[in-house]
């Protein structure tokens, strides 16, 4: 059964139409796979589904409720929570800060927080050894594991990440791809938008390449994985 249902969805950037028309849905549980060459609307698609940006036609069907037009905390609420590429975190806080901050629409459930926090750290052992340290002073894999470790404090039913190797060193990417497929155990469902190709359509269940803000081909990330025309014509690969 779907969680996340998406039908003609178009956004544009004023008279810029970066998304003219996907069609896609991501089955509970599954790891989706956004894959395309740069500008061909994979981001603007993560932003519209968190609610960043309002899309100009089309549904965003979430857990069977329609959230266009639903702010972006409100959409958080529902369960949706994004890591974006830039990897931002809050510096001058601590691994432990950051992570509560993520935490704060559940800061009420006090024995949950401490519940989530220990989660996080089982997950992320690094961010436990991490934790009193300035954020700003880890490394960018370690950033990245932050990044991604908050946006779970959230609870989310969908995590959507964009491009959560980016300027990471082969070894890194290693780990980032090692702790994704952690986070598949948890149950979670997950819309990966990665530039490493090979290294998406290994960990997904389900891929759409996208080109020119389009669904070009979508299926099994293994079928895709193996049509070696599309990968060099859409991917670049």
């Amino acid at each position: 059964m779907s969680i996340l249902e998406i039908k003609d969805l178009q956004v544009s950037y004023g008279a810029v139409s970066a998304v003219r028309k996907i069609d896609l849905a991501v089955d509970r549980g599954q790891l989706a796979a956004l894959l395309g060459a740069n500008g061909a609307g994979k981001t603007t698609t993560l932003l519209a589904i968190a609610g960043a940006l309002k899309p100009g036609v089309g549904t965003i069907c979430f857990d069977g409720e329609i959230i266009n037009g639903l702010a972006p905390e409100a959409i958080l609420r529902k369960g949706i929570a994004m890591v974006p590429e830039t990897r931002d975190v809050f510096p001058d806080l601590t691994v432990s800060e950051n992570l509560r901050l993520g935490g704060y629409i559940h800061r009420k459930d006090k024995h949950g927080f401490r519940q989530n926090i220990g989660q996080m750290y089982d997950l992320f052992p690094i961010l436990k050894a991490r934790s009193s340290q300035p954020a700003g002073t880890l490394s960018g894999g370690e950033q990245q594991m932050l990044v991604i470790a908050r946006a779970m404090m959230s609870r989310p039913k969908l995590l959507l990440l964009d491009e959560p190797s980016l300027g990471l060193a082969p070894t890194l990417v290693n780990k980032i791809f090692e702790m994704i497929h952690r986070l598949r155990q948890t149950d979670l469902t997950i819309l990966l938008v990665e530039q490493n190709v090979t290294k998406a359509l290994e960990c997904a269940e389900h891929a759409y390449v996208l080109s020119l803000g389009a669904v070009a081909a979508s299926g099994r990330a293994d079928e895709i994985a193996r049509i070696t025309d599309l990968r060099s014509i859409y991917l670049g690969a």
